[in-house]
């Protein structure tokens, strides 16, 4: 367990129903462990960029328009009022996206926008590629650190031994609560921190449980 409180760097695409569950996971392991999450973005379209010919038709169709169209105003929100607003935006754009199924349109994002205190003006972002120099950079701070053979989220924190640990994921689902929050993070980073070691995986057998 990490005695002293310690930072805990996340990169998200609000798009990404898993990095949705980890982060609900990583706002119940702040409540149970001395750790702080820091939001940051990072983006599926960017990701796989120089792989879209080989993905399936309809996933190429959503990389091309509507995962931009998020992250390009995560990106503007933060760039005038500073990161802080990311944590807040994020949660104000998942409970859409991934709760109530709702699309990436204008409407969604003023909404959201407009929930986390932001002004609405700023969904004006999503068709714009304005941004889109400051979303490579910061897309590229959280992928540089785990390589390109992963996805959303990239979380990285202080190890035991103070040395940063980066990983992909977890993913889970639900999103553990409580005691069972804090475990799978003591776990997490046992294994993350130990050096060598790079993967446990298992085929998934569900989807997202949103609770």
């Amino acid at each position: 367990m990490t005695a002293e409180r310690v930072t805990a760097d996340f990169w998200f695409d609000p798009a990404c129903p898993w990095a949705w569950m980890t982060s609900r996971w990583m706002l119940e392991v702040e409540k149970v462990r001395p750790v702080d999450v820091r939001w940051h973005v990072m983006s599926l379209a960017v990701l796989n960029e120089h792989k879209i010919d080989e993905l399936p038709e309809e996933y190429r169709a959503f990389l091309s328009v509507d995962a931009w169209r998020s992250v390009r105003v995560c990106i503007a929100a933060a760039k005038e009022f500073g990161d802080e607003v990311l944590g807040r935006l994020y949660t104000a754009l998942g409970n859409r996206f991934h709760l109530q199924g709702l699309p990436q349109s204008r409407e969604t994002l003023v909404a959201a926008l407009e929930e986390a205190g932001l002004p609405g003006r700023l969904a004006d972002a999503a068709e714009t590629d304005a941004y889109d120099a400051d979303l490579r950079v910061s897309h590229k701070e959280g992928i540089d650190k785990v390589g390109q053979d992963v996805g959303t989220p990239v979380i990285a924190v202080p190890g035991p031994d103070g040395a940063e640990v980066a990983f992909f994921g977890p993913v889970v689902t639900p999103a553990p609560k409580g005691e069972a929050a804090a475990r799978l993070w003591d776990g997490t980073l046992l294994v993350a921190s130990t050096p060598g070691f790079y993967e446990i995986k298992r085929t998934r057998t569900q989807g997202p449980i949103f609770d």
